[in-house]
């Protein structure tokens, strides 16, 4: 793993929440996306190197809106980057986690992405992002 990559946070309503976190920061998302795979709306911001991502439910049946029901609004996952998705997510099966996806899939912000059980991750939800481009 190269980094952490962002910060995803739920939240209940991605308008509200970019005017707070826009006030917290000092300034505006730099990138606003819906990713009708996942049911999600995101927004990112960018804080010196680091980038937060706020998601929220676009359906009832989406992992945000689950999340949210069961937890509340909060950190939801943590995204590493990687340098070659396929072979990670290749070692970590081997090293026992479970992924969430055989597969990687399109993600926001131009990522193939695949997440970690969180059950084998001591309850935090991990995500692997590589630029789609590489």
């Amino acid at each position: 793993m190269l980094k952490i990559e962002h910060l995803g946070i739920a939240v209940k309503n991605i308008e509200q929440s970019n005017e707070l976190f826009t006030k917290l920061f000092g300034k505006s998302p730099y990138k606003l996306e819906k990713v009708e795979s996942e049911n999600v709306s995101t927004s990112f911001f960018m804080i010196g190197e680091n980038k937060i991502e706020l998601l929220e439910a676009t359906s009832p049946d989406s992992p945000i809106a689950k999340f949210i029901e069961k937890k509340g609004e909060g950190i939801h996952h943590i995204a590493f980057e990687v340098e070659d998705i396929y072979s990670e997510m290749k070692r970590l099966q081997n090293e026992g986690f479970t992924l969430l996806s055989e597969q990687p899939k399109k993600g926001a912000d131009n990522k193939l992405i695949c997440f970690l059980h969180p059950k084998g991750t001591n309850g935090t939800l991990i995500e692997l992002c590589q630029d789609a481009d590489k």
